[in-house]
């Protein structure tokens, strides 16, 4: 069997590399191509050897997606530069707090008026609060597109998914208790998130005060090879083990080093590409491969309610964020357009809300699901809603996004 994984990690890396040259040749985006191959592989694995088998083959390689989580979450720590945020103004963290909430509201209230339960309303609307960077940049790189509307949306894509992990971490705590059937104390509830986002915070500082120490002398790219991997390791680790949301510990860790040291922001950045295309490859293959093709007519309408609120949500809030904030009329009618790709992020989100609802503990000898059949089905129905809805998203996404880009005036075609 361990040869049989060997073989198909082998595979999928081929896969990816095929991919590249494809998604290329076509002009689209990289991340839609492999979400896309991992539908259709899954789907013909499925029809020969049934889908349990296919989801069991999946399982095997959980290591993959934990360690792209990882890469991602400090990708968009190196992003969150403070001399460049303040530069672009307060308009930028008054439009990203409006279309996180907006996307998060908008679905929740959806979702609730069509009769869902409350814990899974609000784990769709803090999945929907993420918007994906990927395709966005993809655009506007395919374009050559430059000026200060193109700058407003790099801004705002950077530091959205900080926005959405927050909402996140307040969302997973109040969900876990409606699943258990415990007593929700809101305030207590509140007091446990913010504890674990500070203790998450603070873990991401300590292990950056710790990284540039150890490198202060050194500029060896071997040795600070060495050490980021075993960092991001270690973080990814000590947050599992310590119930503190990776994403946010590493994302700290990207932050502390980017705004303390340029020379290790710019070295430990280079080599993290290096690792990037292996590794985002598999995870977005993989995350394709859990949509279940063959039951999406069971929910093609939550999906249609899912995008469609989301993208209100985007939109309007993006809009109203930039009004607020006395941005100019291009970013107030056409910033909301370029917001709505959600497949990094927001697949990463929906991963994690399946490892933590399908986790398992030991009672009397036997594994026991902590969330019993409530966490399994909220975990494969969001994941599934997600791939399903991001099939458009990272169709219509980037379309909307040359559209806004040309009404800004800063493409030419």
């Amino acid at each position: 069997m361990e040869h049989n994984i060997l073989f198909i990690l082998g595979v999928i890396f081929l896969i990816a590399f095929f991919n590249k040259n494809i998604s290329n040749f076509l002009k689209i985006p990289e991340v839609t191509g492999y979400v896309v191959i991992g539908v259709i592989s899954s789907t013909l694995l499925t029809f020969f050897i049934g889908r349990e088998r296919v989801d069991n083959l999946i399982e095997n390689f959980h290591l993959i997606p934990t360690m792209a989580l990882g890469i991602i979450a400090f990708t968009i720590g190196i992003e969150l530069k403070l001399s460049i945020l303040k530069r672009m103004g307060k308009s930028i963290f008054f439009i990203v707090v409006w279309e996180c909430l907006g996307a998060f509201v908008s679905v929740f209230l959806a979702l609730k008026i069509f009769g869902f339960e409350t814990y899974k309303c609000l784990l769709f609307g803090a999945v929907a609060s993420a918007t994906a960077p990927a395709a966005t940049v993809a655009v506007i790189k395919q374009y050559k597109s430059k000026g200060s509307f193109t700058s407003s949306i790099l801004a705002i894509v950077g530091i959205d998914d900080a926005m959405a992990l927050i909402i996140f971490a307040f969302a997973i705590s109040f969900s876990k208790a409606l699943i258990k059937g415990t007593a929700v104390n809101v305030s207590d509830i509140i007091i446990s998130t913010l504890i674990s986002i500070f203790f998450g915070v603070l873990l991401g500082m300590v292990f950056a005060g710790i990284y540039l120490l150890m490198l202060k002398k050194i500029r060896s790219n071997d040795i600070i090879q060495m050490l980021l991997i075993s960092f991001i390791l270690m973080l990814l680790g000590i947050s599992e083990q310590l119930h503190v949301s990776e994403l946010l510990s590493i994302m700290s860790f990207g932050a502390i080093l980017t705004n303390f040291s340029d020379v290790m922001t710019l070295k430990s950045e280079e080599i993290i590409e290096k690792f990037t295309g292996v590794f985002l490859g598999a995870f977005f293959i993989l995350g394709g491969a859990h949509l279940d093709i063959l039951s999406i007519g069971g929910i093609i309408v939550v999906g249609a309610i899912y995008f469609i609120s989301r993208s209100f949500g985007k939109i309007i809030g993006a809009s109203f964020g930039a009004n607020i904030s006395g941005s100019s009329d291009i970013v107030k009618k056409y910033i909301g357009f370029a917001l709505l790709p959600q497949v990094g992020v927001g697949l990463a989100l929906a991963l994690s809300i399946k490892r933590t609802f399908n986790s398992k503990i030991f009672e009397s000898g036997k594994e026991v699901l902590v969330y019993g059949d409530k966490g399994i089905e909220i975990s494969y129905m969001i994941l599934n809603i997600l791939l399903f809805t991001t099939l458009i998203t990272e169709v219509v996404g980037p379309m909307l996004t040359r559209y806004a880009l040309k009404k800004s005036g800063e493409i030419k075609d």
